[in-house]
């Protein structure tokens, strides 16, 4: 069965507004075996709201409607949607009731133009909403179900979980599910990455591989269309075995989990403590760390040298090597990363020293950046980066690279978890 969302607002065209619920919608419905093949927005315009809503009608057996449901002039999305469908609206009274109780309890009085949130399909369903005016509204017409829903994410949502899902799971006949196993990857390029499993794409008509390209790194989805999810994840296995044997070094996780979240992860499973000295990065590493639940049990803290003279005088950088090698230079990196992890006495020690830009630094170009890990007991690796874009994407680019070099030292072997 196919689906598609279509969101109403001027709002969302203008771009003052975020559309988060064709997102919320679409991974709602995988499970019911239902695919979401269009997303669609249109702005507070009868017309053309009227032209997609017919549109959706000839190709798509559930189609939301989100937003249009208030009681202003331009909410317009039920009207809309009854004149095209030849239904009729009349007045809910119990949700009437409602709307005036709403109202006395604030101790003002009901504007007029409220009383349109009382107009439901005469053949169709209610869906109250608890937390807001407009009620949700479901209506069937021609084999097509139609899910109109409020617009504020604080009613969909709730809405939505509580009311459309269990009504999903009693009008759908099919029990397929649609099964997706994320891949996320670092290290590697999206068209790096399609090139090592280009056959294997194309070559299985069952299961559907896409690559996507994130801010920073890589997410492989691997999807099929099962009776139940135990036989979707066999189908998916040796695939998924296969892709790992390719480029298994470049995963990191296999549940959607960000690079620093497993990171915190693996040094928790190791009972290891990590600490940073930041320059080009400005704490960014250990700012990442520190956004996953449990950080403080093995983030001991960092520094932010940013200067010459704040990594001679409070890393311990030899004022030598820094005349001789500069700030940014492999044996810059080195020190920092060997005297911050003496200072903290942690376990792990990172560094970072570049030109995040945008002018060059020392003779040096934009992006050369140097990570440096030390580990107690191990001699250091450095790596040398040579990164490309704003001075935001190189920040963003040379932290997830340390993170990544870290949990190469972390993994043991492992691929993900």
């Amino acid at each position: 069965m196919q689906a598609e969302v279509i969101t109403v607002g001027s709002e969302l065209m203008l771009g003052f507004t975020l559309n988060t619920h064709s997102q919320l919608i679409s991974r709602a419905c995988v499970p019911f075996g239902v695919e979401v093949t269009y997303h669609t927005s249109v702005g507070d315009h009868p017309d053309r709201l009227a032209e997609v809503i017919r549109t959706a009608h000839s190709r798509s057996q559930f189609v939301f409607l989100c937003g249009g449901l208030g009681p202003t002039l331009d909410d317009l999305t039920k009207e809309t949607l009854a004149e095209v469908l030849g239904e009729t609206l009349i007045e809910d009274k119990k949700w009437r009731l409602r709307l005036e109780a709403h109202f006395s309890k604030r101790k003002t009085s009901i504007p007029t133009n409220n009383y349109k949130q009382a107009l439901v399909f005469s053949s169709g369903i209610v869906f109250p909403n608890e937390k807001g005016t407009a009620p949700g509204l479901s209506v069937t017409k021609d084999g097509v179900t139609y899910i109109l829903l409020p617009g504020p994410p604080s009613e969909l949502k709730p809405m939505f979980e509580t009311q459309v899902l269990p009504f999903l799971n009693h009008v759908i006949q099919s029990k397929d599910v649609i099964y997706s196993h994320p891949m996320s990857f670092f290290g590697i390029g999206e068209s790096a990455l399609e090139e090592q499993i280009k056959d294997l794409i194309t070559s299985n008509d069952k299961l559907i591989l896409a690559t996507y390209a994130m801010d920073i790194g890589v997410t492989l989805r691997i999807t099929v269309k099962a009776p139940s999810n135990e036989l979707a994840r066999e189908l998916i296995e040796p695939v998924r075995r296969e892709i790992l044997s390719r480029v298994g070094k470049y995963c990191y996780s296999e549940k959607g989990d960000s690079l620093e979240k497993v990171v915190i992860r693996y040094l928790g499973l190791n009972k290891k403590s990590i600490s940073t000295a930041e320059s080009c990065t400005g704490g960014l590493v250990v700012h990442l760390l520190t956004t996953v639940s449990g950080a403080s049990e093995y983030v001991k803290g960092g520094f932010i040298p940013y200067t010459n003279e704040m990594k001679e005088n409070i890393v311990g950088v030899s004022l030598k090597t820094l005349d001789e090698y500069g700030a940014v230079s492999k044996e810059t990196a080195q020190q920092l990363a060997e005297q911050t992890l003496q200072k903290f006495r942690s376990d792990f020690s990172i560094s970072v020293t570049g030109v995040a830009g945008p002018t060059s630094s020392e003779g040096k170009p934009v992006g050369l950046v140097y990570i440096g890990i030390a580990q107690e007991g191990m001699s250091t690796d450095v790596y040398e980066l040579a990164l490309s874009g704003d001075r935001e994407r190189i920040q963003q680019s040379a932290a997830k690279h340390a993170l990544f070099f870290l949990l190469e030292r972390l993994k043991k072997g492992e691929t993900t978890i």
